[in-house]
């Protein structure tokens, strides 16, 4: 592949169950070693979704904090936290959990299109956590977010796209200068990563959105993937 993303963020795990793929790290110490893997291979910030020891999501701070603390041991450059429905359903608890949180995630993404948005928005910022506005295509996300109050204090937005590059990046990218991150998931993932390097954006790669490498076959780590999207290869 040729050209790179402005930034590249590494996306370590993701909703995978067990019995999916056994390369992609649940607990603190396999967050770590994959954070400080893909770092190494050129990744410039990572993403994280903290699990409890049974391998569900969590918002608590007693599994978002040890995740955290072993991320941030590993390296040095921001680390983000899915902040969503998946991790937890109700919206008034996620806003009493981040502000439960003694340590703090550099970014953290939220799904625009799901109950407590703004609620939650607007507590991660109040806690001083820098927020990605989360946007996907078929869904309510750019109008929510283009009446918002909160766009302008947005750090950046991340904008699901499937691999044809419709949906809501076309807004995104005309928001004024808030920076966007285009991605897609599955068969999506590596088309739209090249996508955004065509336009400017930010990417992201990771176990999260493909367990797959550019042709196919299936990947060993995140930082595996890291290192072909940095690559000069086909």
């Amino acid at each position: 592949m040729t050209g790179v993303a402005r930034v590249l963020q590494a996306v370590l795990n993701g909703a995978w169950g067990p019995g999916e793929s056994a390369v992609v790290p649940r607990d603190p110490a396999g967050l770590a070693a994959a954070a400080a893997d893909a770092v190494a291979a050129g990744a410039r910030e990572v993403r994280i979704r903290p699990r409890t020891p049974c391998g569900g999501a969590s918002l608590s701070p007693r599994v978002v904090g040890p995740a955290l603390a072993a991320v941030r041991r590993a390296v040095r450059v921001p680390v983000a936290v899915a902040v969503d429905a998946w991790a937890e359903p109700d919206p008034a608890r996620r806003v009493a959990r981040i502000r439960a949180w003694e340590e703090l995630p550099d970014l953290a993404w939220v799904a625009w299109h799901e109950p407590g948005a703004e609620e939650t928005a607007a507590a991660l910022l109040a806690r001083g956590v820098a927020v990605e506005a989360g946007l996907r295509a078929g869904t309510a996300d750019p109008d929510l977010f283009a009446r918002s109050p909160a766009a302008p204090r947005v750090r950046r937005i991340v904008a699901e796209a499937p691999d044809d590059g419709a949906g809501p990046w076309a807004l995104a990218a005309a928001h004024g200068p808030v920076p966007v991150l285009l991605h897609g998931t599955g068969p999506a993932a590596w088309p739209v990563l090249r996508l955004a390097r065509r336009l400017g954006m930010d990417g992201r790669i990771g176990l999260e959105d493909t367990l797959s490498l550019p042709d196919g076959t299936r990947a060993r780590s995140t930082a595996e993937q890291v290192r072909a999207a940095l690559s000069d290869g086909p």
